[in-house]
């Protein structure tokens, strides 16, 4: 999953937002490397495959791969520690393929085409968010495919003891309980309008208190386990809230902007409709639930994103066993 000071949580101020991972560090190497495919179909050339280097990158970086790979391509994974390089690269044909956030790209774009003050063009729309985003993109050598229904963005976790007790499901069901609650976040959260100010506008939820120890951190989850906290700000994709009997409340007004996953094509290859042919059989089958069980398998069990991202596409049937 991704640690990252979100774009949607650092508002209109920066667009280049650190992606990392509660595992950036532990990502486990040796991916679909150079790997060659089936010698029918494909251009007969390398598709690079591009992206920064944590768990949930590496797992989408590794599905891409195998896609293009059934289509017949050969790739090879090529990890950039962060956007304005492999974007750079993207742009200028050196990588082929990235795994993208479609609102955090949307904005990225935005602030360089329009300046940091720029208006938002991103909404909790995926299919708005990536055709506000398309023109802007096209503008630097990039097309954007088809997002996935697939989400990794801001969401709020509570115990499971705590929603059953309370017949939560939804941020909704939080504010309509009417008590006052102690929110683990970042520092900035009372500032950021996807965060405090949000809940309280959109979903009347009363924070009382703030404890500020970081976007989906260990110290955040272990203060809500524990009771110090009733509600932390985590990823909705963090595969390892279940090791600390959290759950995520949906989303159910739409609060947070779509970031979900889009695949970002170096507009030259994009003229290959295999590629594009390849990459869009995710976009109907990748949930944010898949996701975050993907991410939990190489988080929590220490499974390679290589040997995670092939078994999920076998068993959706979308490559070949």
């Amino acid at each position: 999953m991704r640690t990252r000071t979100s774009l949607l949580m650092a508002g209109l101020a920066s667009a280049v937002m650190a992606l990392s991972s509660c595992a950036a560090s532990d990502v486990q190497s040796g991916g679909t490397q150079a790997t060659s495919a089936a010698t029918s179909g494909g251009s007969g050339e390398t598709v690079v495959v591009g992206g920064p280097n944590f768990t949930e990158a590496a797992v989408m970086e590794n599905m891409y791969a195998l896609l293009l790979q059934d289509a017949g391509f050969t790739t090879e994974i090529k990890a950039v520690d962060n956007r304005e390089v492999y974007f750079g690269e993207l742009a200028s044909g050196g990588i082929d393929v990235v795994p993208e956030y479609a609102a955090t790209l949307a904005e990225y774009l935005n602030q360089q085409a329009n300046g940091e003050g720029a208006a938002l063009i991103a909404t909790n729309d995926a299919a708005a968010t990536v055709a506000a985003a398309q023109p802007l993109a096209e503008a630097q050598g990039v097309t954007l495919l088809d997002p996935a229904e697939a989400a990794s963005q801001n969401a709020f976790a509570v115990t499971q003891d705590y929603a059953t007790q309370n017949n939560l499901t939804t941020l909704s069901d939080l504010g309509a309980l009417g008590q006052p609650v102690t929110l683990a976040a970042t520092e900035e959260c009372p500032q950021r309008p996807f965060c405090q100010p949000g809940l309280e506008s959109t979903y009347s939820i009363q924070v009382g208190s703030l404890l500020p120890l970081g976007y989906g951190s260990p110290a955040t989850k272990q203060a809500v386990q524990s009771g110090q906290a009733q509600l932390g700000l985590v990823g909705s994709t963090d595969g390892t809230l279940g090791q600390f009997g959290l759950v995520v409340l949906q989303d159910d007004k739409r609060l947070q902007l779509a970031d979900n996953l889009v695949p970002a094509v170096n507009t030259a290859s994009a003229s290959d409709p295999k590629i594009a042919e390849a990459l869009n059989k995710l976009a109907g089958v990748l949930t944010t639930a898949d996701l975050t069980a993907l991410n939990g398998q190489v988080d929590g069990e220490r499974q390679l994103p290589e040997d995670v991202a092939k078994a999920y596409l076998q068993d959706k049937g979308l490559i070949q066993g």
